[in-house]
């Protein structure tokens, strides 16, 4: 069995409130024609603060491409470490234990990735795997933990590192003034987690099943423009709309492991805003609290992108509701359209 642990979440010290949000968009777009509905847009996302790295008056600032992404890792090697530490620690694993590092990151670029950092720093194995996903976006959470289950599949006593480390305010435009921008300005946060997948032992959630669907024609609804002044995140105003056609493949895939998706115990599902999961959560047709660990993610960090599931799930963990062989869902939205899926159950093997 290949076993989720617990994940452990790291948020940065810095800290911008929902008031202080709407405050800055007022200011800033003072003369933007649609300022009205992105202030609504932004209220509407329930998001009441976020953690940033750097303080706010920094992070408007945009001294180029380049100085946020040495920003970026100097950062993620700064901040990556001790969160997987403890997330081995929880596992009762150490390094040496490691065959497979993932790390997920899409708000900034490294080559090599941290992957080979992590293993010369910190005394992982020197044929430590390692598959760094950068292009998936929100969706790479899930696609790691899919990832994970894969390789303990193919090699049973194997255990997986999972890394994920989002700075989405290093991604900040000045001069990106669309309403799906000045949205996106107030959604997203940064955060860094980590958690272990062990081929034997452990526990938390014993994984079953991985699938991954892409909506047909949808690939450019959610995008980054690469430009010389770095990622800019083009976010198309159709996306909200996109659990209708995803809830059927989440059905389907539950159906196919002989369960139905309406009727789990948990459900861990990546937080992209309020619409998401309500949508979700009636397309699926399971009450509003069933995302309770999501929201929270989303009222009290944001939208950390491939952070999300880590620490919704973090908060199932913590909750201390699920008992052995309940039934669960895990899935992560992202660029593609694309929805990354795991099922499995709560397990205890000591």
């Amino acid at each position: 069995m290949a076993i989720l642990c617990k994940p452990v979440v790291s948020v940065p010290e810095h800290v911008i409130t929902m008031e202080e949000t709407l405050n800055l968009a007022r200011t800033l777009h003072a003369d933007h024609p649609r300022l009205e509905l992105g202030l609504r847009l932004i209220e509407n996302t329930g998001v009441a603060k976020r953690h940033i790295v750097q303080p706010i008056e920094e992070t408007l600032r945009h001294p180029g491409f380049e100085a946020r992404n040495a920003l970026y890792e100097a950062e993620a090697k700064a901040r990556v470490p001790a969160v997987v530490r403890e997330a081995l620690d929880g596992a009762e694993l150490g390094t040496r234990d490691i065959d497979l590092i993932i790390y997920v990151s899409c708000t900034g670029f490294m080559m090599p990735s941290l992957t080979a950092w992590l293993i010369n720093t910190m005394d992982f194995p020197s044929d430590t795997r390692q598959i760094p996903i950068a292009q998936l976006g929100c969706a790479a959470g899930g696609a790691a933990v899919n990832r994970a289950h894969d390789f303990c599949v193919a090699y049973p006593e194997a255990n997986v590192l999972i890394v994920a480390c989002e700075f989405c305010s290093l991604c900040y435009q000045p001069t990106d003034l669309g309403v799906g921008n000045l949205l996106s300005n107030g959604l997203f946060g940064d955060g860094v987690a980590a958690a272990v997948v062990r081929g034997t032992g452990g526990t938390g959630i014993s994984l079953e099943r991985n699938g991954s669907y892409l909506v047909p024609g949808t690939e450019e609804w959610i995008a980054y423009a690469v430009r010389a002044t770095g990622f800019h995140f083009q976010l198309d105003k159709r996306v909200p709309g996109t659990m209708e056609p995803l809830a059927p493949a989440l059905r389907e895939l539950a159906g196919s492991h002989g369960w139905d998706a309406s009727d789990l115990d948990f459900y861990i599902i990546h937080a992209g805003g309020p619409r998401i999961l309500d949508d979700l959560s009636k397309f699926l047709d399971v009450p509003p609290d069933a995302f309770r660990f999501s929201r929270a993610t989303l009222t009290e960090y944001g939208n950390i992108a491939s952070a999300v599931v880590l620490d919704a799930l973090r908060r199932l963990f913590e909750e201390g509701s699920a008992a052995s062989e309940h039934r669960g869902m895990l899935a992560g939205f992202g660029p593609g359209i694309t929805a990354e899926i795991a099922l499995g159950r709560w397990t205890t093997t000591g």
